[in-house]
């Protein structure tokens, strides 16, 4: 039965024991680097060194493993699919991943290389959520949502565990936002051990999904979401994550897509941390002049590092 809550605290600790040994507890590490160029202390989440170099096993692990179905079918532009293919493959059962067509290559053969099945179906992110839930029905499936799922963001809520016992004293974090299952799990988590700090998300200024519904104070559909940055366009919130995020995030900051290809590049030159647009889009506040970030110690989540080779090598070369 699915919750029409986001988790608590509890959820989240039980979450913690669920993925023990699956899902690693990164490194949070200051950059000397990065804290001199924003001109305060910046600390990385590594989130791109999990075994699948993304955020998404945590969740999708917590959420397979208290399935009793043996096939399991998700829709996801990539991370989301690839750590539904790998916590199935770890678990034994069958998995289908729809993608959209225009799919990064390298995250479509991860997830052929964990052994699911790839279907491609349209450009949006409704067009393969319908396309999974069809197949989901006549499989006998079970359909696992990529954020709008209490036990996913619960898994995606370790993360903010983790930050709070890796820096005890730290002021912000600052989060990337697709459809809002990291950021609610790390607010939630963050804001019951720390109160005073403050969780700032971070998306693309073609997918202000965050930004406007927390305006709106009701979740908003945006149309024809579009960024270089593929895990933060989904074109509205879910609602489990509007729920948390109305309640335990600060603000939301909107980022051009230059400003997150400068972000990319500065994390590989200057920090030596391989992201993908995703995964830097949060050191953009931090390193553009036309954002404001409050606190002296930042903590940026760094969501994931599985960037296509021909991105990789013009940032490296530009």
């Amino acid at each position: 039965m699915t919750s029409t809550d986001p988790p608590g605290i509890r959820e989240i600790q039980n979450a913690a024991k669920a993925i023990e040994g699956v899902a690693s507890r990164t490194p949070l590490i200051e950059s000397p680097a990065l804290s001199k160029l924003a001109a305060r202390r910046v600390y990385l989440k590594l989130e791109c060194f999990q075994p699948i170099k993304v955020f998404k096993i945590r969740g999708a692990y917590n959420k397979i493993s208290r399935l009793r179905e043996r096939r399991i079918v998700a829709a996801s532009s990539g991370n989301h699919g690839i750590a539904v293919a790998y916590s199935s493959m770890l678990l034994g059962k069958k998995c289908t991943i729809v993608v959209p067509e225009t799919a990064v290559k390298e995250k479509i053969e991860a997830i052929q290389d964990f052994g699911a099945e790839v279907v491609r179906a349209g450009k949006l992110s409704e067009e393969r959520e319908a396309k999974a839930r069809a197949i989901a029905t006549t499989t006998d499936s079970a359909f696992v949502h990529p954020f709008n799922d209490s036990d996913v963001i619960a898994g995606q809520g370790t993360c903010g565990i983790e930050i709070c016992e890796q820096l005890v004293d730290l002021d912000t974090v600052i989060v990337p936002v697709g459809g809002g299952g990291l950021i609610s799990g790390i607010s939630i988590a963050v804001k019951t051990a720390k109160p005073g700090a403050a969780v700032i998300g971070v998306e693309p200024q073609g997918a202000p999904k965050l930004s406007s519904a927390l305006a709106a104070r009701q979740i908003v559909n945006v149309p024809n979401p579009a960024s270089i940055a593929d895990g933060l366009v989904p074109s509205s919130l879910g609602e489990l994550a509007f729920k948390a995020c109305s309640r335990y995030v600060d603000g939301a900051l909107t980022v051009t897509e230059d400003e997150i290809l400068l972000a990319t590049a500065t994390m590989a030159k200057v920090a030596r941390i391989i992201a993908e647009p995703s995964g830097a889009a949060p050191l953009a506040p931090l390193i553009s002049k036309s954002h404001e970030v409050h606190g002296e110690k930042v903590v940026v989540v760094v969501s994931g590092g599985n960037i296509s080779r021909e991105l990789l090598a013009r940032i490296l070369t530009s």
